[in-house]
């Protein structure tokens, strides 16, 4: 059995900084993003533009897969609830405007990245926290 890599809080941060990037590159509301590069002027698109939005997709694919498998979906509801009451908890605090549209958009990206970092840390986490090893259900084809 190949030795497995320790967790921190670095390798949580970086897959935290991964999740945002992914998830900021794909749309965000200041218009540097792929949809609007790609997707609002289809008749523009491009091979460039092809290439990127597939590398995007592999990302999301990666991220998705694991969050999934790892969280499940009743981990993925509780992490939901987790980063959607932390950032309502922080809006509250700082008396954050929450009418405009943009901010809106910023919470949602925020809520998902957090979500995905989580998703794609859960295994080390609850290796740490348990002594439990996850694995892969393995089909006969």
């Amino acid at each position: 059995m190949a030795k497995s890599s320790s967790f921190s809080w670095q390798g949580f941060l970086l897959r935290l900084i991964a999740a945002l990037v992914l998830v900021f590159a794909s749309y965000n509301p200041e218009g540097y993003s792929y949809y609007d590069w790609a997707l609002l002027d289809f008749s523009q698109f491009t091979i460039l533009k092809g290439f990127v939005g597939v590398v995007l997709l592999i990302g999301w694919t990666i991220l998705l897969r694991a969050t999934i498998r790892s969280l499940g979906p009743f981990g993925i509801i509780l992490a939901l609830a987790f980063f959607g009451l932390l950032i309502w908890l922080i809006v509250d605090w700082l008396a954050i405007a929450t009418d405009d549209m943009r901010v809106i958009s910023y919470i949602i990206e925020l809520v998902i990245a957090g979500i995905l970092s989580a998703g794609v840390s859960w295994s080390h986490v609850r290796r740490r926290i348990t002594g439990q090893l996850d694995t892969d259900e393995l089909s006969n084809s």
